[in-house]
C-alpha cells in the first residue's frame, strides 16, 4: 500500500520493455520489494537542430540496474512512473 510517506522512492532498475516505455524496479530499502512494470516519464518527442543539421531526440528508457526515482500515486495497488535516474 502507498502511504504519503512513501509515494516517493529510490530503487535500482531490475527490467526494462524499451518499446512499451515501461521498466520494472527494486527497491533495497524495502526488503528488495520488485514493482510492477512502471511507466517512464517521458517527454514529447521533438526534432532540434545541431550546427544546422535537424537530429531527431529519442526516448529515454533505463538500463538495469540504474538508479532511479519513482513516484507512486496515493491508495492501495496503485500505478507508479519513473521520473529520471540519479546519478
Amino acid at each position: 500500500m502507498t502511504t504519503e510517506s512513501n509515494m516517493v522512492r529510490v530503487g535500482i532498475v531490475s527490467s526494462v520493455q524499451p518499446d512499451g516505455g515501461k521498466a520494472r524496479v527494486y527497491f533495497p530499502t524495502m526488503n528488495n520489494m520488485v514493482s510492477d512494470w512502471l511507466y517512464v516519464l517521458h517527454y514529447p518527442k521533438t526534432a532540434v537542430e545541431i550546427e544546422g543539421k535537424d537530429v531527431e531526440v529519442k526516448d529515454w528508457i533505463p538500463s538495469v540496474n540504474d538508479r532511479v526515482l519513482c513516484l507512486f500515486l496515493y491508495g492501495e495497488n496503485t500505478d507508479g512512473f519513473i521520473l529520471g535516474a540519479i546519478r
